[in-house]
């Protein structure tokens, strides 16, 4: 699950557990499944943040990384080069 979906299912689920006013004789409650989404879509959040800092983000992998290296003309002279 990612952290869309965790927002998501936060959002329906609070819809659900606070703003229905619905009372239901089918054997379901709403304001229950509410809560339950709630639930589920917050330790969805919480375990992609968590799983987002151990993996560095996006754009760690596809970025340009540049070198600094001393050339002929001494140490004043810098060239950069594009490592992929």
């Amino acid at each position: 699950m990612g952290l869309g979906v965790g927002i998501l299912l936060v959002a329906v689920g609070a819809v659900l557990a606070f703003a229905v006013n619905i009372t239901n004789h089918s054997g379901v409650d709403i304001h229950t499944v509410g809560l339950i989404l709630l639930a589920v879509g917050g330790f969805g959040i919480l375990m992609s943040m968590i799983f987002w800092s151990s993996w560095a983000g996006p754009g760690y992998f596809g970025g340009r990384r540049r070198t600094y290296v001393d050339g002929p003309g001494g140490p004043g002279y810098r060239r950069e080069i594009d490592d992929f």
